[in-house]
């Protein structure tokens, strides 16, 4: 392959010394570890001769130190698996749903709660319970990004059998 100057096309990004790490130089000897950029760290397969110290670096210029960053603070958190993603969009469109469900039952059930209770409480209370999936749901997940994914799916489970919107399901959209 020929050199970088010999290329049609120039894209912004190609002058980053990280490019040109461990590529062969034209007698096919590897080239010696260039030194990262400050800022730049590491990461990856490959990354220990890298993280070593590269020639000619030993010059005796003390006020170039980098503070080192210990690979696994580096490494990026594990994603989750597709079938945790699928089932945490299911649970979300369930608990969305459940929020439409008490708007609708509890629109449905205020004709007929107006003498148990003052107008203001009833809209209150209407509005939590309104909210009460969403904030289950976002609460759940962000409490538990640290733990298991059972931990998780057990809450968010424990969330779809308390805040089933009963007066939909009593009444329905149409009522009686």
């Amino acid at each position: 392959m020929s050199g970088r100057d010999d290329d049609a096309l120039s894209w912004s990004g190609d002058d980053d010394p990280t490019l040109d790490a461990g590529s062969p130089t034209a007698a096919g000897e590897p080239q010696a570890t260039p030194a990262l950029p400050d800022g730049y760290v590491a990461v990856g397969r490959g990354s220990e001769s890298l993280a070593e110290e590269p020639v000619g670096a030993g010059d005796g210029d003390e006020d170039d130190h980098r503070p080192e960053v210990p690979v696994e603070d580096a490494a990026p958190r594990a994603a989750m698996r597709s079938a945790e993603l699928i089932t945490l969009g299911v649970l979300g469109g369930v608990y969305a749903l459940f929020a439409i469900g008490w708007l609708i039952g509890g629109l449905r059930l205020q004709g007929h709660a107006q003498y148990l209770v003052f107008d203001v409480m009833y809209q209150g209370s209407l509005w939590l319970a309104v909210l009460a999936p969403v904030l289950w749901f976002a609460t759940t997940f962000l409490l538990t990004r640290g733990a298991r994914s059972w931990v998780r799916f057990a809450w968010l489970a424990a969330g779809v059998v308390l805040l089933l919107p009963w007066p939909f399901v009593m009444i329905g959209a149409v009522g009686q």
